[in-house]
């Protein structure tokens, strides 16, 4: 009797799981399995899980720190060489600003005594065009201006009326957004440099007054080659034309505001002042 109720009851138990898991006639379950049950101590309480089990604890301040980015991320080699890195830029960042910085300072004792060091650092990527705490600002338009004389088609020698070849760079550089450095500073540094070596006078003395002369008249010819003069340009002459700004109304300063003209002497073209002329080729002055 007893017997026959303990196969009832676990007949009776299997029924009710397989009504519950929904597994009637070799169905399979609708549902995941069931959960093995908790492991339990003799004692009846829940063995205790280990520590991979049971996860961080919510008063470990490890559990709550965010993982570290950036360079503090990176391991003890790879910070070392970043912090040499940085380092490196740093010490060249400062060295330039110094050099920058004496370089456009006034005379001093530094640049008397390091000039060649501070010129050859600037020169020529980093060339400043201003002078720091300048006392006199430029008050004056200059412009260059050349003629040319050519032979027309009917063999007959003509000469050009005086054509502002600065003006032309100018016209170039309004409205655009990247102006080219040689429309800006070309002719301009050009003219400078031709009356720097010829301080004393119109005549050439040494070879950098006549390689300022070779030079500007490259230059000249290369603003003359569109100019459509009708023939051949056999001779060219150069000027620079002065003129003071205009002093503002309020100002009670007084200012001739009249052209003043530098004229050069005519030079003879020759094929090495041609653009794409002849290279080491020379120029006679014809005067």
């Amino acid at each position: 009797m007893d017997d026959r109720r303990g196969r009832l009851g676990i007949g009776a138990g299997m029924e009710s799981y397989e009504q519950a898991s929904g597994t009637q006639d070799g169905a399979p379950p609708a549902g995941p399995p069931p959960q093995p049950a908790a492991e339990r101590t003799p004692s009846g309480q829940p063995a205790p899980q280990s520590a991979a089990e049971q996860g961080p604890s919510p008063s470990d301040p490890a559990a709550h720190r965010p993982p570290l980015a950036g360079v503090a991320g990176l391991s003890t080699p790879y910070r070392v060489l970043a912090a040499v890195c940085a380092a490196g830029i740093a010490s060249v960042a400062c060295v330039h600003l110094a050099m920058v910085f004496l370089h456009v300072a006034p005379s001093n004792t530094l640049t008397k005594r390091h000039g060649d060091a501070v010129q050859a650092w600037v020169y020529p990527e980093f060339e400043q065009n201003w002078k720091l705490f300048a006392p006199n600002p430029l008050q004056q338009n200059i412009s260059v201006e050349a003629r040319a004389e050519y032979t027309d088609a009917g063999g007959s020698r003509r000469t050009s009326d005086w054509i502002n070849l600065t003006e032309r760079d100018a016209e170039a550089i309004r409205g655009n957004l990247l102006p080219s450095h040689i429309h800006q500073n070309q002719l301009r540094r050009g003219w400078d440099f031709y009356l720097g070596a010829h301080a004393d006078g119109a005549r050439p003395d040494g070879l950098r007054a006549r390689l300022s002369e070779r030079y500007l008249r490259r230059i000249a010819m290369q603003r003359l080659e569109g100019a459509e003069l009708g023939g051949a340009v056999q001779r060219i002459q150069l000027r620079s034309s002065s003129q003071a700004i205009e002093p503002p109304s309020w100002s009670p300063e007084k200012v001739d505001t009249r052209p003043v003209y530098n004229v050069q002497p005519w030079w003879t073209v020759t094929a090495a002042d041609l653009p794409g002329g002849v290279t080491g080729g020379r120029t006679e002055e014809a005067r």
